[in-house]
């Protein structure tokens, strides 16, 4: 009796061992597989990589624009994103390629100085889509197709500055002088169409203002565009125009220290102080966020082989904050000229600026 009692409760151990064991096996593979994202899920990951040209991300201009845009698309729209930091031109293949490799859904070139380095790897990967910011999406070298252009209409945010600087000179001309300045970076398409805007507004507000530029040869040096803007304040300049990126911080530092005002360039630079007359906004950020959003949504019909075009009209460029020392009535009449440009009564067809002056 003892003997039976004994083998019933070795027989109910051995099931409560079973199934136990059966249990927590079962229980195991549910939790295993939910921590693991499926194929489908990780798909459904849409990523997206930013190519940095020179200068990096703390230029307060141009990169620091785009990588904005892409911080706003991951927080509203979810994204994964990754900036690749190039700290010379021999880093944009590289870069490039190796998001490419990656797998990233989109990979965004920032600057038309990309441009070649952009046609070789896109013709490399056609599988992924490209958009490239300052440079066209058509015809590239290779005949690449999977290339989206985001282009500006800079000499637009250059008219408005130009009209606002003539305008504050001949009112309150610095030492008798009517002349205004600009110093470029590089003689590249993106600079050459601000400065003939500027050109061109400065014409429409006095055509008896002289306008004088040059070019630094340099987008991140600031001692080399300090030194073009001492020279041109030396000859009388009561405002210049940076139109060099982080060079051009050079610029707004020279105005600062000889009591003129300096116009800054892509982002808002007002918060420098009352001595940045205003800037001529590049709204890359709105760019870049607006790209990546038609990227998530349209997937593999994204459109390439094709120009975004962003203008005072939709809102692409323009003009930031105005220094507290301009007059009301002078702010006023630069809002008409806006205005004016987004009715088509003023049409700025100046493509580039006339040969260097300074």
């Amino acid at each position: 009796m003892k003997a039976r009692k004994l083998m019933l409760l070795v027989a109910a151990a051995l099931i409560a061992v079973v199934t136990l064991v059966v249990t927590g096996t079962s229980s195991a593979r549910p939790a295993a597989t939910s921590t693991v994202a499926s194929p489908a899920a990780a798909q459904a990951t849409y990523k997206v990589a930013l190519v940095t040209d020179i200068g990096g991300l703390d230029d307060r201009s141009f990169n620091f624009l785009a990588n904005k845009g892409l911080k706003r698309a991951q927080t509203q729209l979810k994204v994964q994103g990754r900036v690749f930091i190039s700290k010379s031109n021999a880093d944009y293949i590289p870069n490039l390629s190796t998001a490419a490799r990656q797998g990233y859904n989109l990979v965004i070139a920032v600057g038309f100085l990309m441009a070649d380095s952009l046609a070789t790897v896109a013709k490399a990967f056609p599988k992924t889509k490209f958009a490239i910011i300052d440079n066209t999406g058509v015809g590239l070298k290779g005949g690449a197709k999977n290339v989206r252009g985001l282009l500006f209409k800079e000499q637009e945010a250059g008219y408005l500055v130009g009209y606002l600087a003539a305008k504050q000179v001949t009112a309150k001309p610095v030492g008798g002088n009517l002349t205004i300045a600009a110093v470029g970076g590089l003689k590249i398409p993106p600079v050459d169409r601000y400065i003939a805007g500027y050109y061109e507004g400065a014409a429409k507000a006095n055509p008896k203002v002289k306008v004088i530029h040059s070019y630094s040869q340099d987008f991140v040096d600031q001692a080399k565009c300090k030194e073009q803007a001492l020279n041109h304040i030396a000859n009388g300049a009561g405002a210049v125009f940076q139109v060099a990126g982080q060079c051009g911080l050079g610029v707004l530092s020279a105005a600062k220290e000889k009591g003129v005002f300096g116009i800054g360039v892509d982002a808002d630079q007002g918060y420098l102080g009352p001595h940045v007359l205003t800037s001529a906004t590049k709204k890359v950020d709105v760019a870049v966020y607006n790209t990546i959003e038609a990227g998530k949504r349209t997937g593999a019909k994204f459109r390439t082989s094709f120009d975004a075009i962003f203008s005072v009209k939709n809102g692409g460029v323009g003009y930031g904050k105005i220094s507290p020392r301009v007059s009301t009535k002078l702010k006023a009449q630069l809002a008409l000229i806006q205005k004016q440009i987004v009715s088509g009564k003023i049409v700025v067809r100046r493509q580039s600026p006339p040969a260097t002056t300074g």
